[in-house]
């Protein structure tokens, strides 16, 4: 449906200008090309087209505006014509003229003429009363009422908007109006005409929705704002109509199933809260199939391991990211036995892959236990695990002392969005049944069988197996059947959410010797399910899954089996298997539940047939309207080409018979019958006539186009296929696919067009990306709409329905956000949104991919002889018709180019990029009834021709077309250059040219020699090229041009070196040739090899129509033909580009490196430089070896250049080496593509040098809190002060050129105050303050060290901070979306306010951490040339390459080519330049604009290394380890330090520095690697990093020795250059032609126009104070980078963090080095001694632990007489991680109420790394170590309570492990001590025995009970002294309770010896204690039942005495 509006004229307008008119209707509006210099008619003669999805209601309204342009103020409003639809709608087409009407509403005499077409919903095949087409009418018109008109206004992909913004860019727009052209990256934007463009403004404050129409309006009565214009597309294809072309895709190899290296590195930490008593736990780590072990640490919960594994993988990406990564703990497992599990933890590799920096650092692995489903967590594991394909750089966080991630919960290693409590869950797989099988055995054996024994069977016998989580379960086997039946399910038991993406489903094939695969399918859990609120657990089906293959004929050895096995892209289909899945979350706590993880098969129940949709009869038709480019290997037989969509078509290996319907399926037997007769009989009748399917096209024979390439004469005879094939009625899921994707096609090419505006610098892409945001919101609001009307037929799977909710809400949201976000894309934020739109694009992409699969895809296959050659794979989604334009096939009926590829392996390498064939095809799929327009999308002109039976029947298929009209054309190639191309022969140079392919002929260039940028500046002309079809469409739709890029050999064919394609621009014969449209401009192709880019080819071409008058009526073509070069045309004067004379100035330094050629070294060598045909050369070194340097420094040469810089040739460096007798051999060369950076701009001196200042003071006023009153003289100060640490941000982010102040603060007085707070005791803090401020004795440089990686730390920490705040700030305003409008304009008038604000939050760090006042160095995580840009700043190295480039992306990489370096530099200019620029004092003309370059004679230096340590190396040794040493080599200098080995260690500490004396230039290069010493054999390298040293030493940065932050004259920071800070400032002003450096009193220095103030006094040794300078220079070169021109940062002190590379496995770290070098010149003073680094020795400590009592130890043991519960406790201890050092006190017997009485003293003396908090051990690792291995331990003190038994082993009742370091103060009393001292650690104070040195106290034994539970099995008094090995020495004690010092004995009861010693006494304790209240009870009890007796006894008798008186 669709409504078209051709806009002819207008007339009667006034005066004269440039004219243009917009058409609107329902909200989308489009404009037409400007006019201009239009008097009073105006002939537009333009068509627009709006789809539509709903009919049109009669009272709609179609508006039509008439401007006056302008290219500088808004258009002005000429009239406005409105038309309500009614007339339309009734009778189709309506032609009117009718007048304009003004604002007023009044008419004017301005008319317009106009014809307006509507295509309503209709389009049918014979009579059709099919009762879903009469539903659907109603259902769209049902949309008008519910939306309002904006959602419905649809941008369809055929019309984008439109282009320029108004000013500058309209010059270009009219030049290129109108053009289209190939797609090539430069060219993106050209593919469809640009038009002037309109702008949607927008003010800020409105409401985002509203009617475009009303912008318009409003936009015009208010003028621009420009920050709320947008560009709409600028691939603008408007008036394009007859859109009949797709467009081609250019990457050709596939790049899935090509093996890769990986590697996995895991580093398993420490493992904490294991579940189970006293055990031994080690950790087995498996990967795939390869496991590895820690070692086992012994009677331990909290096993502490950091060990390192590395697993290395050559295999395909698919099958890595599949694999398991399987971390088990287990217990006891010894040689004998296995051990038993305690948990473990499965995560596959894609999901590391895909976190970001492909890892996990520092995060805990739940155990669980697959065993048991009921029982809970079983302990955590600590472990980093990264995942490193070739060429990812892993960041590693910086490895320091970790402690701050106790923090468990909050640290899970889990991917975002997975909550921490996973449940278990089943995972329901069900395999009904299925069909369309290949024969699997070969048919001899069924032949012999058949002939024995008479029976005829299917050759195959399937099941199915599926793999999930590292499981597997497979069906049954069914016999010999090509339909299968199971109806069985597997039964999955796994975590939810699993951690493993993809679920594998695969047919195989049950064979005696080996069962193959058939076909196999992913399902990735995350296409199938949702986490969010909203969202649902995975399901699936019941639904067919398509599985393609390797081809269906059987051989034995089938070379594509490892499609079968789902790698690689699959060349045809193979099966499809009907299957569903569920999922169920189990409720563990159900008794009844099967607690096994083992996978389960079991009969499941069969689905209806009908559960997958009801079966429909399809139709597939395609032409074949072009094939060209055959490749000639094939050339010699007759070719046909196949179509096959699953089995249909299929004639040679489809089936033995073709497929059997069930009857219930097809719904009546007419469909089954005819079905089965389709491939064997001729005469089906059919409401069609006869017809049956013909899928391939006739045999014939090539003809040649060249000597590489056939192409078949499809001339003006067309060939067809049509079939005809029964699938499940499924189409909406592919329509709804086909809408996201259209959306995701617009939004890439508007990102591509942002991408490419940015890149060629054209102004305003913001404009265009807000264009891109509006229409992906219009996009998204429209797929809502449409998808809602989802009809609900019964077939809808539960995943069809959510999914649907899930899009919906998805993009509902997306196009909320993406007008939220139009309206914050400024200028400068750009960059930030542009990456955002890129995550909206995944998104889509990702959403349109449907997992239920429904029509097969369709196979192209180009056949030889009956033998498949080449194929092609085309979606079916992707030919899809529909009635709703959206909903359609993106290549549904259009013509689209094809490019057929060898199948599976044979296609990769240079054999997959020869293309085998391109064809033009023509294909459309759709319902049989839906017939009639399925030749609608052809280029007109043809007639059909059908089959005999056919012939009268209208709507029965043409067997072949035939076209009666033809254009003839000329095509024009104008070949100007390419560059950056392959270099394709080993001098590493190619001979390029270039052949082109129009239709089917071909031309080439011809051949330049050795040159990657070849410049043929050649016009090729194609004569009498015949094209098919209307003319008009030819116009709009050229066919493509390929070209393709050729070395010429001189023996061979010529080798492909790349290939793009280019669409000309199109002239008709009646047109004239005149801008804007001609002559065309050159425009950049991106030239493409296999997947990879290969340069760029600038060209242009077009297409001119030879009309009635012959060719005379053409442009000629002028310019000479013959000069040099003989009857070569070149590119004619309008077309190539206009120059202009510049200069290239070349600065000769020297060369380096230079490998052998040919085996003789390079001894004369000399550098030419050429670019566009002119040059220099340098002068000739003597001798290489001597001196590699050259003599002359600057050269030049006057080169014509084109004045658009994007056109510039490349400038060739080649190196050649003088032979004798005259010879030259080339060595090695470079170009350099791009030499924008290179090119000088004179710089306009007045104007910059005030607005530098000024702009700098007003960033001073607003940084300092206090504004600086300005200077008269313009000076700005600076303040410095020695920085206290609040200064994290300053001193380490570089801030803006203009914002350079740091805040004055007092700096003595601070100190002051600060120490009098210590003294004081600062509150209540007093105590832990005291140790803060460090003593200098005390302090090293690894004091520094460590203190500066804290630093760092802060500061990624608060960078992350600050990018989380930023993003939650972003998804804040994306939902408030326009209320955050307002604020956002205040934003943007406030960074420097920021910047006061973090200098004002700044301050209050130090209050918090109080941390000590150590200097700082600064710890860089990478090179330190990244972070100095290579020390480039004025001397560039350029790598001279040599040698091919290899085939496949694994041998030759660019390293190995590199043949040496070129040094030097290069500046380019427009002459003449500025006369002051030479005028300046001290001007060397012979230098050029190289003034100030140091000279290039030799040099001595001193290079002093140092390296401090090195992480994560790659182990080298079968142990997981490896023994590094350092080697260094730096020319003749080669330093083993292999003494010094460091024993098994893979992070070792190596603290040295070396002193190398060098000679620049001849020894520049320094090496330092890291090998590994072996006993035997030779030493491994483990990797080794490279630096240029001279680069270094002459870079302005001063890398020669880095400036500390402060200069002290003694101590740990001690100022280590020889020259001082003064000396440095006062040259750096000299060299830089700087005014000062001037001192002033008071603290004062100015330099330029800035002044700094800073401290001027210095301590020495002795504590005298002394004047000085140095802290004021030191200050200036801190922030030298702040000086105007001269100014730039000084290279601060500073460790550097190298990769560690191996040449054996390019491209993956092997750990890395921390380092730094000095370089001293020798003719200066000398330095000082080199830094001490070395690593620091552990201090020796002694800790004493006196166990004095234990209370309510729980009692384990019965009294063999009483029953009494007893316990015979003794008390266990150990420090070091093993227990070798464990010690025991001695046995407290039969405490009968858990207290014991000890007074027991353990002495564990132990080795202490303070810094690092680590306990050093050393130790043999077994029996045959060599030597000692080092470990470092955390220092943690175990204590446990065991009861001990005679004759059986110890029972274990608890233990508590306490972190010197940290841990809870012990209870006063044991009532206070509590479980909460062990589980609520956070909020306890934590104290540290370093500082407290003694405590006494009552800690809690914990155990866990029977379910898991923690609990209090014990209480221990205990005190804990620490002494230093000195003081230990001068006051010893014993150990136990023996001399010196010794304990009393303890005080026990007698109990506590055995009851046969002293049975009395025994039974008096047992009874005493057990019955004593009981005892009490009884006897009181009895005393007064005696009484009660008395007093009765004795009454009666004193009765009688009273009453008797007696």
């Amino acid at each position: 449906m669709a409504l078209l509006l051709q806009l002819r004229t207008v007339t009667g307008l006034r005066g004269k200008a440039d004219r243009i008119a917009k058409a609107v209707f329902r909200g989308l509006s489009f404009y037409t090309r400007v006019l201009e210099n239009c008097e009073d008619e105006a002939r537009f003669d333009e068509t627009f087209r709006w789809p539509v999805a709903s009919n049109i209601d009669g009272n709609e309204i179609l508006e039509i505006q008439v401007f006056n342009y302008s290219k500088v103020f808004t258009n002005r409003l000429i009239g406005t014509f409105q038309m309500v639809l009614q007339k339309v709608v009734e009778e189709g087409q309506v032609e009117v003229t009718d007048t304009l009407i003004d604002d007023n509403n009044s008419a004017i005499q301005t008319s317009i003429s106009i014809e307006i077409r509507y295509q309503a919903l209709d389009g049918t095949v014979g009579a059709w009363n099919d009762k879903e087409f009469l539903e659907t009418p109603s259902v769209h018109s049902e949309g008008d009422g519910r939306y309002p008109l904006e959602t419905d206004s649809l941008l369809s992909s055929h019309q984008q908007g439109l282009d320029i913004s108004p000013g500058k860019s309209n010059q270009q727009s009219a030049e290129r109006s109108f053009r289209r052209a190939g797609k090539g990256v430069f060219s993106a934007m050209k593919l469809g005409k640009t038009r002037p463009s309109r702008d949607d403004h927008r003010k800020q404050d409105e409401p985002a929705v509203l009617e475009a129409e009303d912008l318009d309006r409003k936009a015009l009565l208010q003028g621009l704002e420009p920050d709320t214009i947008s560009l709409a597309s600028v691939t603008a294809v408007t008036t394009n109509v007859s859109n009949k072309r797709s467009k081609p895709d250019i990457k050709m190899e596939p790049s899935a199933g090509r093996p890769m290296d990986y590697q996995i590195s895991i580093t398993i930490i420490e493992a904490r809260q294991l579940v189970g008593l006293n055990m031994d736990p080690m950790v087995c780590v498996e990967v795939g199939e390869e496991k590895k072990y820690t070692s086992m640490k012994e009677s331990t919960n909290c096993p502490y391991y950091n060990e390192y594994f590395v697993f290395d993988f050559h295999v395909p990406p698919d099958v890595m990211f599949d694999k398991i990564i399987k971390l088990s703990v287990i217990h006891s497992k010894n040689l004998l036995r296995s051990g038993t599990l305690v948990g473990s933890f499965k995560m596959d590799v894609g999901t590391v892959y895909t976190q970001p920096e492909h890892q996990f650092y520092h995060k805990w692995a739940i155990l669980s236990d697959p065993e048991d489903l009921t029982a809970g967590l079983k302990g955590y594991l600590k472990c980093d695990i990264a995942v490193v394909g070739k060429g990812d750089n892993i960041k590693t966080p910086h490895k320091a002392n970790e402690t701050e991630d106790d923090d468990i919960e909050g640290n899970l290693l889990l991917p975002d969005g997975v909550p921490p409590e996973r449940q278990w869950a089943r995972f329901y797989i069900k395999i009904y049944r299925a069909e369309g099988l290949p024969r699997m055995n070969t048919s001899i054996m069924a032949n012999v069988k058949k002939a024995l024994i008479g029976e005829n069977k299917d050759l195959v016998d399937p099941y199915v197996q599926v793999f999930f989580a590292g499981q597997k379960g497979k069906t049954s086997i069914q016999k010999s059947t090509y339909e299968p039946l199971w109806n069985e399910q597997i039964i999955f038991t796994e975590m939810f959410p699993p951690l493993c993406k993809r679920i594998k489903i695969q047919i195989r094939d049950s064979d005696k010797v080996n069962d193959v695969a058939i076909g196999t399918h992913f399902i990735d859990l995350r296409k199938i399910s949702n986490e969010g609120d909203k969202g649902f657990l995975p399901t699936f089906g019941p639904a067919w899954v398509n599985m393609y293959g390797s081809t269906r004929n059987y051989t034995l050895m089938d070379e594509h089996q490892e499609l079968n096995e789902g790698l690689g892209e699959g060349v045809s289909f193979r099966a499809r298997l009907l299957m569903s899945l569920a999922v169920e979350i189990l409720d563990t706590t159900n008794p009844e539940i099967n607690s096994s993880t083992e996978v389960q098969v079991e009969q499941a129940t069969s689905v209806a047939d009908n559960c997958t949709g009801k079966m429909e009869e399809f139709f597939l038709f395609g032409a074949f309207l072009e094939a060209t480019m055959i490749d000639r290997k094939i050339g010699d037989k007759p070719i046909n080409f196949e179509v096959t969509i699953g089995n249909y078509g299929n004639q040679i290996d489809g089936m033995s018979k073709p497929i059997l319907r069930r009857k219930k399926e097809g719904g009546d037997g007419n469909e089954e019958e005819s079905e089965l007769l389709q491939n064997s009989s001729e005469d089906e009748g059919d409401e069609d006539g006869e017809m049956v399917s013909v899928s391939s096209s006739q045999p014939m024979k090539p003809l040649v186009t060249d000597r590489n390439y056939f192409h078949l004469p499809y001339f003006e005879k067309k060939p067809c296929i049509y079939i005809k094939s029964w699938w499940q009625d499924q189409r909406r899921r592919l329509y709804n696919a086909n809408i996201m994707d259209k959306i995701a096609d617009k939004l890439e090419e508007g990102l591509n067009d942002v991408q490419e505006m940015i890149k060629t610098e054209k102004p305003h892409p913001e404009r265009r990306l807000r264009g891109v945001l509006e229409e992906l919101s219009s996009g998204c609001l429209h797929f809502v709409t449409l998808a809602d009307k989802d009809q609900h037929h019964s077939s809808r799977t539960r995943l069809d329905r959510e999914r649907l909710k899930s899009c919906m809400r998805e993009l509902e949201n997306m196009g909320q956000q993406a007008t939220t976000l139009r309206s914050q894309v400024k200028k400068n934020t750009m960059k930030d949104k542009l990456k955002l739109v890129q995550n909206f694009l995944q998104k889509l992409r990702f959403l349109a991919d449907e997992p239920q699969h429904t029509i097969p895809d369709i196979f192209i296959w180009m056949m030889s002889n009956n033998k498949r050659i080449a194929y092609a794979r085309v979606p079916s989604k992707d030919i899809l018709y529909s009635i709703v334009d959206e909903e359609m096939g993106k290549d549904c009926a259009k013509v689209k180019t094809i490019f057929l590829k060898l199948p599976g392996k044979r296609g990769f390498g240079p054999a997959g990029w020869t293309v085998q064939a391109k064809m033009e095809i023509y294909l459309w799929l759709g319902l049989n009834k839906q017939r009639k327009d399925f030749l609608s999308g052809l280029p007109c002109g043809f007639e059909e021709k059908k089959t005999s039976r056919g012939q009268n029947l209208p709507s029965f298929p043409p067997i072949s077309l035939l076209y009666t009209k033809k254009q003839v054309f000329q095509l024009r190639a104008h070949m100007y250059q390419a560059r950056s191309l392959f270099a394709a022969d080993s001098s590493g140079l190619s001979d390029p040219f270039a052949r082109v392919f129009f239709i089917s002929q071909s031309q080439c260039t011809e051949v330049l020699n050795e040159t990657l940028c070849p410049t043929w500046d050649q016009l090729l002309v194609f004569d009498n090229v015949e094209l098919y079809g209307e003319a008009h469409e030819m116009r709009d739709d050229p066919p493509i041009i390929v070209i393709e890029i050729y070395d010429q050999d001189t023996v061979g064919k010529a080798d492909f070196m790349g290939r793009t394609f280019a669409k000309p621009v199109v002239k008709m014969s009646d047109e004239q040739y005149c801008p804007p449209r001609f002559p065309p401009q050159l425009e950049y192709y991106q030239i493409y090899r296999g997947n990879s880019t290969a340069g760029d080819l600038l060209a242009a071409f077009e297409l001119l129509q030879i009309g009635p008058g012959g060719k005379s009526d053409l442009p000629p073509i002028d310019g000479p033909t013959d000069m040099d070069r003989g009857p070569i045309l070149p590119v004619p004067l309008g077309i190539r580009p206009v120059l202009s004379k510049y200069r290239v100035e070349v600065l000769f330094w020297g060369l380096r490196d230079l490998k052998r050629v040919n085996l003789a070294q390079v001894d004369r060598p000399r550098v030419d430089i050429e670019c566009a045909g002119k040059g220099v050369q340098s002068a000739l070194i003597q001798n290489y070896k001597k001196n590699p340097n050259f003599s002359t420094l600057v050269k030049w040469f006057e080169v014509d250049l084109p004045e658009n810089e994007l056109l510039h040739p490349p400038l060739n460096i080649r190196v050649v080496d003088c032979r004798a007798f005259g010879r030259y051999t080339l060595v090695g060369s470079h170009a350099v593509s791009s030499l924008r950076k290179f090119i000088y701009r004179p710089p306009d001196k007045k104007a910059q040098h005030w607005n530098m200042t000024a702009k700098q003071l007003n960033g001073y006023l607003a940084m300092t809190n206090r504004a600086h009153r300005s200077r008269p003289t313009g000076e700005i100060v600076v303040n410095m002060e020695p920085e206290v640490p609040i200064k994290k941000m300053e001193t380490m982010v570089k801030l803006e050129a203009n914002s350079d102040a740091v805040v004055k603060v007092d700096v003595s007085e601070e100190e002051k105050e600060r120490k009098k707070k210590k003294k004081k005791g600062g509150g209540g803090a007093g105590e832990e303050v005291e140790e803060e401020e460090p003593d200098d004795s005390m302090l090293d440089w690894w004091s520094k060290y460590f203190a500066s990686i804290e630093t760092m730390k802060e500061q990624l920490r608060q960078q992350e901070a600050a990018a989380a705040e930023a993003e939650e700030k972003e998804e804040m305003e994306m939902a408030e979306g326009s209320k955050a409008q307002a604020k956002n304009k205040e934003k943007s008038k406030a960074p420097k306010d920021d910047k006061k604000k973090k200098q004002q939050s700044a301050p209050e760090l130090p209050e918090k951490k109080n941390k000590p006042r150590i200097d700082e160095l600064k710890v860089f995580n990478k090179e330190l040339e990244t972070e100095f840009d290579n020390f480039e700043d004025w001397l560039h190295t350029f790598n001279l390459l040599r040698g091919k480039i290899g085939d496949n992306d694994d041998n030759a990489t660019e390293e190995e080519r590199i043949v040496g370096r070129f040094k030097g530099s290069i500046c380019v200019y427009k002459m003449p330049l500025p006369d002051d620029i030479t005028k300046e004092a001290g001007y060397d003309p012979n230098f050029g604009m190289f003034q100030g370059i140091p000279s290039n004679d030799p040099i001595n230096v001193l290079v002093r290394v140092y390296v401090v340590r090195a992480t994560d190396l790659h182990p080298a040794d079968i142990n997981g380890k490896a023994d590094p040493y350092i080697a260094i080599k730096l020319g003749k200098t080669d330093i083993k330090d292999k003494e010094n080995y460091i024993s098994k260690q893979l992070n070792p500490v190596f603290g040295k520095s070396f002193d190398i004396e060098a000679t620049f230039p001849m020894e520049s290069m320094l090496t330092v690697a890291v090998y590994d010493w072996d006993l035997v054999g030779t030493d491994d390298l483990i990797g080794e990093t490279k630096i240029d040293l001279e680069n270094r030493y002459y870079s302005k940065h001063r890398a020669t020795c880095g400036v500390s932050q402060t200069y002290s004259i003694h101590g740990y920071n001690t100022w280590r250059d020889p020259m001082k800070p003064s000396q440095i400032l006062s040259k750096l002003c000299k060299d830089g032609k700087v005014d000062g450096p001037h001192y002033g009193p008071g603290g004062r220095v100015k330099v330029a126009n800035r002044v700094f103030t800073g401290p001027t006094e210095i301590e020495d040794e002795n504590g005298q104070k002394k004047q000085t300078d140095e802290h004021l220079a030191l200050a200036v070169l801190r922030h030298w980078e702040d000086i105007p021109w001269a100014g730039c940062k000084l290279v601060p002190e500073h460790v550097e963090t190298r990769p560690l590379l191996n040449p054996d496995k390019p491209g993956i770290e092997q750990g890395r080095l921390e380092m730094w070098v000095d370089m001293f010149p020798m003719d200066m003073p000398a330095p000082g001694p080199a830094i001490d680094i070395s690593p620091r020795k552990p201090k020796k400590y002694e800790l004493r632990v006196i166990v004095w009592n234990t209370d309510e130890v729980v009692l384990e043991d019965d009294d063999y007489f009483t029953g009494e519960k007893s316990s015979d406790i003794f008390v266990r201890g150990w420090l070091k991680g093993q227990q070798e050092d464990k010690q025991d006190t001695d046995v407290h017997y039969h405490s009968l109420t858990g207290e014991g009485n000890f007074n027991w003293r353990y002495i564990f003396p132990f080795d202490y790394l303070m810094a690092e908090e680590k306990i050093v051990i050393s130790k043999k690792e077994s029996m045959f170590s060599w030597d000692e291995t080092e470990y470092k331990i955390p220092a943690r003190l175990t204590l446990q309570v065991w009861d001990a038994d005679h004759f059986s082993a110890d029972d274990f009742l608890g233990a508590i492990e306490l972190d010197l370091n940290r841990f809870p103060r012990g209870a006063k009393t044991s009532k206070q001590c509590s479980l909460e001292m062990v589980t609520n650690e956070a909020e306890l104070p934590m104290i540290s025995i370093f500082k407290q040195k003694r405590v006494k106290g009552w800690w809690p034994f914990v155990a866990r009970d029977e379910n898991d539970e923690l609990e209090v099995t014990g209480k221990v008094e205990a005190e804990l002294h620490l002494l230093t090995a000195e003081e230990a020495e001068k006051s010893p004690a014993g150990l136990a309770r023996n001399e010196p010092d010794p304990l009393e004995k303890p005080n026990r009861p007698d109990t506590s010896f055995i009851w046969f010693l002293n049975p009395l006494k025994s039974i008096k304790y047992l009874i005493c204690t057990r019955y004593k209240w009981l005892i009490i009870k009884i006897v009181l009890a009895l005393l007064l039942l005696v009484m009660v007796a008395l007093f009765l006894y004795s009454m009666p008798g004193y009765m009688v005495k009273k009453l008797l008186g007696a």
